[in-house]
């Protein structure tokens, strides 16, 4: 293919696409662990189940590997019936999609068009600023609130021009959540046509939480919910994710996504885990146990933390160079954490919860680091 750079030429792509800096993946585990001479690695780094997938989910993916010469089901209906009967919502009130960031990305291609915008917050997924650059759709972003969605803020920041408001609760990176009292009077002032797209990855972390604003407990018909499978089950490598929202919303993002996705192993293994309350209770009670024990040893090392209702948390060095530092000491010891330069926290690490084993290791090397 000859690409031509002449004006008079039609450009190979629009320029948002070509402003687009690609995602840029840590080394691999196998590569880092050559190049640093160790034998254990530790990734801390991606807000994963650090106790792995569970045997249910595994059987489950085995059992479906031998129709993989089949499509997966059409419309996906065996897996949406059974959230639907989870969730007590009708089958049309449900999509699915590979990973909840895939229906996000359905949802602004059905719903954007012209000189429609988008409202969010800084500091927050940046999965979801990519999806809106890429489609040059204008992104106006409020400043965050000690680490938190402004809500007050954005409520005040829509205009006649806005046709989506993306919330993150708990909010990635940041681990924090907005309260009850807080979103409904938030969404007093969100105009009925205006799209409110609530992503609620964490969910199963923050639900315990009383002030937590389940979306679901609303049945609000300009909310979409978004939840995955990724992260409380174990299931990243598979990329399952589902939405929750009034049929007429769903109706149109079942029309534009792909008519098979996700893949048929990630309807077994959605299948699965649905019913597998034991492990979902086992990967919460770890995750509580480990969130306050790095909360007990950070603050014993002065580290500043910001509090978190996710499986992560976020601690603020207060210079990018200290981030640096502590990061590269880190991977010396073969532990990944996550610098958040790109999510515009340059001066902020992410910290994922891990077992037991992991969490002391990582105190154990930060106390030798700093």
């Amino acid at each position: 293919m000859t690409i031509s750079n002449s004006p008079k030429e039609r450009k190979l792509v629009p320029p948002y696409v070509e402003s687009l800096e690609p995602y840029k993946p840590g080394k691999p585990p196998d590569e880092l662990k050559k190049e640093l001479g160790i034998e254990k690695f530790i990734n801390l780094a991606s807000n994963e189940n650090s106790l792995g997938t569970p045997d249910s989910v595994i059987q489950a993916v085995q059992q479906g590997a031998r129709e993989l010469s089949r499509y997966p089901e059409a419309g996906g209906l065996t897996l949406r019936k059974a959230l639907s009967e989870r969730y007590r919502v009708k089958l049309e009130n449900t999509t699915i999609g590979s990973g909840s960031e895939s229906i996000l990305a359905n949802t602004l291609r059905a719903f954007l068009h012209e000189d429609d915008e988008v409202l969010t917050s800084e500091g927050t997924f940046i999965g979801l600023y990519v999806l809106v650059n890429g489609m040059g759709i204008k992104l106006r972003k409020v400043p965050l609130k000690n680490y938190t969605f402004d809500l007050e803020g954005i409520a005040a920041a829509i205009n006649d021009h806005t046709k989506i408001i993306y919330l993150c609760n708990p909010n990635n990176p940041t681990g924090t959540i907005f309260g009850r009292a807080e979103f409904e009077r938030f969404m007093e002032k969100v105009p009925e046509h205006v799209l409110v797209v609530l992503d609620e990855a964490y969910y199963e972390f923050a639900c315990k939480e009383p002030d937590y604003p389940d979306s679901m407990t609303y049945r609000l018909d300009n909310v979409l919910t978004l939840r995955t499978f990724s992260k409380a089950w174990g299931m990243a490598g598979l990329r399952l994710g589902y939405g929750l929202g009034h049929d007429r919303l769903i109706d149109f993002i079942n029309r534009i996504k792909l008519p098979f996705e996700p893949n048929i192993l990630a309807h077994y293994a959605g299948l699965a885990a649905l019913q597998d309350r034991e492990f979902l209770m086992k990967t919460v009670s770890n995750n509580e146990a480990g969130m306050e024990y790095l909360r007990t040893e950070l603050d014993a090392l002065g580290l500043k933390r910001v509090p978190s209702h996710a499986n992560f948390i976020l601690i603020e060095m207060g210079s990018a160079d200290e981030v640096t530092r502590v990061w590269n000491g880190l991977l010396k010891h073969g532990i990944a954490i996550r610098p958040l330069v790109s999510f515009g926290l340059p001066t902020c690490l992410r910290i994922t919860i891990g077992t037991p084993e992991e969490c002391e290791l990582l105190i154990a090397a930060l106390k030798a680091i700093l």
